[in-house]
């Protein structure tokens, strides 16, 4: 087992790599089965064959379970409280109340939720 962030070899039982401090199966520039390097975007180590993992960026929170949340509580900001984003669901609760438009707003998360192209940010309104 490799670390990858930095590609040098760790136990199986470690928390973090003791080179670089990284947690474990965190960083996307090394192999984890080989160490070798890979290409940014790579969905596959072209030295080994074996898949990347990518990183999870909903805030470690199951995939399904936000598009659930946001699909029927979208509108109220409930999937950006689940994902650490306060600002954000206090800015839709206002939208729902006053303009009607937290629905539309957790529409184009949905959509970028179900796309993989939703980045978690704390300190983004919108």
């Amino acid at each position: 087992m490799y670390c990858k962030n930095c590609g040098n070899s760790i136990n199986e039982n470690q928390a973090i790599c003791l080179n670089c401090g990284v947690k474990v199966g965190e960083g996307e520039t090394f192999c984890d089965n080989c160490g070798q390097p890979v290409p940014a975007g790579a969905e596959v180590c072209m030295s080994c064959g074996f898949a990347v993992k990518k990183a999870s960026n909903l805030a470690g929170k199951d995939k399904l379970t936000i598009i659930i949340v946001c699909l029927f509580l979208g509108g109220l900001g409930i999937h950006n409280f689940m994902m650490g984003e306060t600002k954000k669901g206090i800015v839709k609760i206002i939208a729902s109340f006053c303009c009607y438009l937290g629905g539309v707003l957790a529409l184009i998360d949905l959509i970028k939720i179900c796309t993989d192209k939703y980045e978690v940010d704390p300190e983004k309104f919108i």
